[in-house]
């Protein structure tokens, strides 16, 4: 069997690299706080403020190319929704996780179970709409 040097030093490496970083996070324990809710909060929004401004300039460029009444517009807009849906979605569920976090360990994984199924709710809700939209 012929062994490969580059392997082995690859692997050499990737170790090192796991040590170090393993190493440097080790007594360092992250305290969740209200700035983490608050971050959490503003991450959300400007989520959803970047999702509009997408949503926006594609109906824009759709409505360019196709003309306002047309499909390829029709679609832009069902997509810009549901983009904005999900980034909403997906802000709201880390605010809420990021909530939970402050709550005593006994009660976290119960805020987290509601919290993903408030999430899953709001993502089907959001495929669903999608579809309706995208049949009329």
């Amino acid at each position: 069997m012929v062994r490969k040097p580059w392997i082995r030093r690859t692997s050499l490496a990737g170790l090192a690299l796991l040590v170090a970083l393993c190493g440097c996070h080790r007594n360092k324990t992250h305290v969740p706080t209200e700035a983490d809710v608050a971050a959490a909060q503003e991450e959300a929004q400007k989520e959803v403020a970047q999702a509009k401004v997408e949503a926006k300039k594609d109906v824009k460029s759709a409505t360019k190319v196709a003309g306002a009444d047309s499909r390829e517009a029709a679609e832009a807009r069902v997509t810009g929704a549901f983009d904005i849906a999900m980034a909403q979605a997906d802000g709201a569920h880390n605010v809420a996780i990021a909530n939970c976090n402050l709550l005593q360990p006994a009660a976290q994984q119960a805020c987290k179970d509601q919290a993903d199924g408030e999430y899953q709710t709001a993502t089907a809700n959001a495929k669903a709409l999608r579809v309706t939209k995208q049949q009329h």
